[in-house]
């Protein structure tokens, strides 16, 4: 008679955290258009025109505004390429990157 081993079976551990999730700011400043900050939200973050507005209305009270919160990789190209939309078109909007929560 042949003997039989018997193994359980494991459930690997593989450790998939969410990743940290970061907010993109934008801070106000006295070139940078309206026109240009509601496009921006509307072709970068996928606002609708009546949110992308408000957001700006936002910005411009309040001195900056969180615009979105994303992982850290897609939060960071999104500010790399609202900023370099920005310079390419002469206005000096600045976008951060910061920690949520």
């Amino acid at each position: 008679m042949a003997q039989t081993d018997v193994r359980q079976k494991i459930k690997p551990d593989i450790g998939v955290k969410e990743p940290p999730m970061y907010r993109v700011i934008y801070m106000n400043d006295d070139q940078t258009t309206v026109d240009f900050v509601v496009e921006s939200l509307i072709e970068y973050f996928d606002y609708t025109l009546q949110l992308a507005a408000e957001k700006t209305n936002e910005v411009h009270e309040h001195g900056s505004a969180s615009v979105a919160v994303l992982p850290y990789e897609i939060a960071e190209q999104k500010g790399i390429e609202v900023t370099l939309s920005a310079r390419t078109q002469g206005y000096p909007l600045m976008v951060k990157v910061e920690p949520h929560g």
